[in-house]
């Protein structure tokens, strides 16, 4: 990228899902990150909390109502055509079964599984993380 060029900033949030001692990845069935693995979540609207978007964003791609806990972090990653701010958040099911409208797959993953798919590069930032406090389960 050019030097002074603006870069589009896109703000999303991620719910990282547990139940037991696993946690729920999703893998993309459409666009430029197509097969690549992340946690579900999605873009946050004008006017809403982190939160809300997670609640609005899990529930029209996985038909499941969650209730988003503690934040874990906040990622910054530089991808080449945009910039992308992820706020994680620890989420438990309420209710609904996971039921995949937008992803080809999706899979449990114990802390040992974590490296078993092929995470975006802003999730994969978020993978140490995550298997430090999956450790203290």
């Amino acid at each position: 990228m050019e030097k002074g060029t603006k870069v589009k900033t896109i703000k999303v949030a991620a719910a990282i899902i547990k139940s037991e001692n696993k946690i729920f990845a999703t893998q993309r069935g459409y666009g430029e990150f197509k097969d690549g693995w992340e946690f579900p979540g999605g873009k946050i609207e004008k006017g809403e909390t982190p939160e809300e978007a997670l609640i609005r964003e899990i529930k029209e791609e996985l038909d499941t109502l969650i209730s988003p806990r503690r934040k874990i972090a906040c990622i910054e990653y530089d991808y080449p055509e945009f910039h992308l701010s992820m706020e994680c958040f620890w989420a438990e099911i309420v209710t609904g079964d996971l039921l995949l409208k937008e992803h080809k797959a999706a899979k449990w993953l114990s802390k040992d599984e974590l490296n078993d798919v092929a995470w975006l590069p802003a999730d994969l930032e978020l993978i140490e993380k995550i298997r430090e406090e999956m450790s203290a389960w």
